[in-house]
């Protein structure tokens, strides 16, 4: 070997892995499996370096485990529908499958140079109909188990694009791409009862051990227990048939400090009154220019109405207040009224301050005499505050037990019932746009909706659209709408609504199991593979896609397509962190930052400057962004380093789960250690084959210590730290002069500890020193405890007190004999001086001490 040429081996060993089918996975009863998934990527058309980081994270475990002895099963795939596609072909022209398909190939072909051990014959994308026309079979069969409906519901509608948007593309009020003003609108929509397992997906969170803690704590508050009562109000001057106004609380203790009642404008009884009243139709419109999501309507400036109508306190018939229409209620959340409890609540103080409504204090802090009525007065339910208008009398308790109270106190009167309720809401999952799953059902006259027969699966989306106009293309396309009734053969209408695309990924983990079987999955592959082992993902997807593949799990269970054990489909989860750059920037004509990207920039000790010598402001360390330029593109790396080193470095400088900043000087450093570990091959391949050496033992002891310490980092995702011990047992073999026979063995089992790291230069290793076969199929090797065993001790010596050096000596030897060793120690002859120490003590095991 001359010099370490990436360019050059790892091309080839990518090309025998190939041919030797080293990662295709085997369904093996014979052997234990392994199932490593990182969360497939959007195909945006370029991978970033944040790609390389979480890739590498799964291709180290899928190689390890490998090499263990397990089955792998660690595929690739592509979370294909969506909104860019749609955008891209509106703004670019073109068709949003050409350019998904596009991108996949180009990022396809900038994942394969990484050497990842990705099985790429069941690589798949959520847009092949292959796939969606089996997501459409499992939708019917929901249909059949009753987890989907079609109801009434308020969405985000976008005026200019004509189309529902998520809460999370709603932008100050804002559609995230037209810059219209959202709409509340009232659509027909498909569900899943995903709520029907509230409790059961709350539940199971305390048996998802191998989760971060943080995930499974946002799990917990987005399906959101409470305990409450839920009881009505009876009406004063309201319309017949509205007699009374429902409402839910999980803080019944402060029903004596009601001032006013509340209820949504989609509530059925401001609807009422907004087909008699202009100004409340008004007002009403007014709300529903306000996003649904609870961020949007917390940002919002309360606004309220009062409809003219009273309601009576449960407890005094005498004691009425107005109902009002507010702006910041919610009719998917409780019954879709309140009452408010200014005293004690932020939002409500500040309604009944801006009308004028009465501010009467439920409790008071422990030790008070009075209220302080400035501000609302909201402890923490565990804070004991003494009460003034409870349900058990003027005693001092904690909220926790006020409400236990109240709710007893109430259903002892017949007033309400306490009632468990989830802030999780069902799953809306149509969306009005094309390049999503179609939904497989028809809408006959005669019939009403009727899901499409499976023989005609799949509903695939027709090609010749058009995206010169705003809307679906599908409710302007010729033909493609019109077909047959499956039920009665008449003439209908096919559903234009395409499927949230969080359907796609919600159950692409059990698909990998049999990616081109012609149902969902197949029973013994899903037997075989199912569950993920260790999914690898981003904290962006802590909650949504989690949580929908949680439920798709169950759902598939209940129709048959996954076995029980998998209901719960991810035993591990691990969060990666994200690779982050300082950011450049100079400032353009109009004031504002133009960005400039690292490849353009050139650092000084000075600071940085542009090729032409423009000086450059650095700003600060942020996520790799396109819209800062702050981003590395993988393949200029492995052009320059190679792919090892992008993998090496990805893997050394922090914690995985914690962010790490790329540096151009962290890669040459990377890169400057493979060549070392290169060089170091050649020369132990180069000495003699009867050179003696001595230090075998020692070089032996240094080798089963980094065996089990690569070991147990890996098995514990301290990537890190692995690295970190394998450059100690690198130094150690350079420094060694063992024989060549322990020195060859040492360099081959470095070689296979960095495997999983940087798989090419450990193969070439491997071949270099004669290994057998692949690197890539060679058993992991074991430590050999007896080794691990050390017989000697490092004591510190201190010389009045402070530590000046450092021997190793048997842990058994005598104190009479560590004294003559310390005797003999350059640094203690030198602070003697040619004399005598006052003392010399001896520690056995811990230290040496030497007064002078």
């Amino acid at each position: 070997m001359s010099r370490y040429d990436p360019a050059q081996i790892e091309p080839k060993w990518q090309k025998a892995w190939e041919e030797a089918g080293c990662f295709t996975a085997r369904r093996d009863p014979a052997k234990p499996k392994y199932y490593v998934l990182e969360m497939f990527p959007y195909p945006s058309g370029r991978i970033h370096i944040g790609h390389v980081r979480n890739y590498t994270m799964g291709d180290v475990v899928a190689r390890y485990k490998s090499s263990c002895g397990f089955s792998v099963l660690h595929p690739m795939g592509w979370d294909a529908f969506g909104m860019p596609a749609e955008n891209a072909a509106m703004e670019r022209g073109g068709h949003p499958k050409d350019w998904t398909y596009g991108n996949i190939a180009q990022m396809r072909g900038q994942m394969k140079p990484l050497g990842l051990s990705i099985d790429w014959s069941r690589e798949f994308a959520t847009c092949d109909p292959e796939y969606y026309g089996q997501q459409q079979s499992m939708f019917i069969d929901f249909m059949e188990k009753g987890l989907v409906y079609r109801k009434n519901a308020v969405v985000n509608w976008d005026p200019v694009d004509m189309t529902v948007l998520a809460n999370e593309q709603v932008i100050d009020g804002k559609g995230w791409r037209s810059g219209a003003e959202v709409e509340r609108r009232e659509l027909t929509q498909w569900f899943f009862r995903i709520s029907d397992f509230s409790g059961e997906l709350l539940d199971a969170i305390d048996g998802l051990k191998d989760w971060p803690e943080k995930v499974r704590l946002m799990q917990a508050n987005w399906i959101g227990k409470s305990r409450g009562l839920q009881f009505a109000f009876s009406t004063v001057d309201a319309p017949e048939g509205f007699d009374r106004l429902e409402v839910y609380t999980t803080r019944p203790d402060t029903l004596m400090g009601a001032s006013f009642a509340a209820i949504s404008p989609d509530h059925p009884l401001a609807k009422h009154l907004e087909r008699h009243d202009p100004k409340i139709a008004e007002f009403v419109a007014e709300c529903r220019r306000i996003g649904t999501s609870e961020e949007a309507l917390e940002k919002a400036e309360k606004k309220g109405l009062d409809t003219g109508i009273h309601v009576r306190h449960p407890f005094d018939e005498a004691w009425e207040m107005p109902v009002y229409i507010a702006n910041f209620i919610l009719m998917d959340y409780g019954t879709g009224a309140i009452f408010g409890c200014p005293a004690h609540d932020q939002r409500d103080f500040d309604f009944a301050t801006k009308y004028g409504l009465p501010i009467p204090p439920v409790f008071v802090a422990e030790g008070a005499e009075e209220a302080d009525l400035s501000e609302a007065y909201v402890p923490m339910k565990s804070e004991r505050v003494r009460y003034v208008r409870g349900f058990a009398g003027d005693e001092v308790q904690t909220g926790e037990a006020a409400v236990d109270a109240a709710i007893a106190f109430c259903e002892g009167k017949g007033v309400g019932r306490g009632v468990t309720n989830y802030r999780l809401r069902d799953w809306g999952v149509s969306r009005q746009r094309y390049w999503g799953c179609p939904i497989p059902v028809v809408h006959c006259e005669a019939c009403g909706v009727v899901a499409e027969k499976k023989e005609n699966l799949p509903v695939e989306l027709p090609y010749d659209v058009s995206f010169d106009q705003p809307g679906n293309p599908l409710d302007r396309h010729p033909t493609w709408r019109d077909c047959a009734c499956p039920k009665c053969g008449a003439p209908a209408k096919r559903e234009t609504d395409t499927m949230d695309t969080f359907v796609d990924s919600s159950w692409y983990y059990a698909r990998f199991t049999a990616p081109h079987a012609n149902t969902p999955t197949v029973a013994e592959d899903a037997d075989y593979w199912m569950n993920v082992d260790q999914y690898i993902g981003g904290i962006e997807h802590a909650i949504l896609h989690l949580l929908y593949s949680r439920f798709f799990a169950r759902a598939m269970h209940i129709c048959g397509h996954l076995p029980k054990k998998a209901v719960e489909p991810f035993n591990a989860l691990f969060t990666q962190g994200m690779v982050t750059h300082e950011t450049y920037s100079t400032k353009g004509k109009d004031g504002r930052p133009v960005w400039h990207t690292p490849d353009d920039v050139t650092r000084t000790a000075d600071g940085a400057t542009l090729a032409d010598g423009t000086p450059v402001d650095i700003g600060p360390v942020i996520k790799m962004s396109k819209s800062k330029k702050n981003v590395v593109d993988p393949m200029d790396i492995i052009a320059r380093y190679g792919a090892d080193t992008a993998r090496w470095f990805v893997m050394s400088d922090s914690p995985p789960e914690r962010d790490v900043e790329w540096t151009a000087a962290g890669a040459e450093a990377a890169q400057k250690h493979l060549t070392r570990v290169w060089t170091l091959s050649d020369r132990i391949g180069s000495l003699p084959d009867g050179k003696p050496g001595t230090g075998d033992e020692d070089l032996a002891r240094a080798m089963h210590r980094a065996i089990h310490d690569v070991t147990q980092t890996i098995e514990g995702f301290a990537f890190n730290k692995a690295i970190a011990k394998l450059y100690e047992f690198a130094n150690a073999i350079q420094k060694s002069d063992a024989s060549k026979p322990v020195q060859r063995q040492a360099i081959m089992v470095l070689a296979q500890l960095m495997s999983p790291m940087t798989p090419h230069l450990a193969e070439d290793i491997w071949a270099h020193q004669g290994g057998e076969g692949l690197i890539a199929q060679a058993p992991w090797p074991k430590a050999d405890p007896a080794m691990l065993v050390d017989d000697n001790v490092t004591l510190p010596i201190q010389i009045n007190g402070k530590r000046r050096a450092e021997i190793s000596v048997p842990k058994e030897m005598p104190a009479s004999e560590v004294e003559k060793i310390v005797l003999a120690d350059e640094a203690v002859i030198r602070a003697l001086n040619g004399g005598a120490p006052k003392k010399l003590i001896v520690v056995p095991g811990r230290i040496v001490n030497v007064v002078i």
